[in-house]
């Protein structure tokens, strides 16, 4: 689990931290998120350290991998 929570003002390092939160409590490895949503791990490794934009795409292929809805994902969770 993520130590820190984001800066709630930053959407690449909220999503990055509900992305990580959802896979952990899954007991996912970012190997098995990325098999979920066809990615490569090193793209779901570096979006969840928050280096990389995201398309609308990809954060609904993670959603859809995750079950959660897309939006649920930028939300800033506190």
């Amino acid at each position: 689990m993520p130590k820190n929570l984001p800066a709630s003002d930053n959407l690449r390092e909220v999503l990055a931290y509900n992305i990580r939160v959802a896979r952990v409590t899954r007991g996912w490895s970012q190997e098995d998120l990325a098999l979920e949503c066809e990615l490569d791990r090193t793209y779901v490794s570096a979006v969840e350290r928050a280096r990389w934009n995201v398309s609308l795409s990809n954060i609904e292929r993670f959603a859809l991998a995750l079950g959660l809805e897309p939006w649920t994902l930028l939300k800033p969770p506190f």
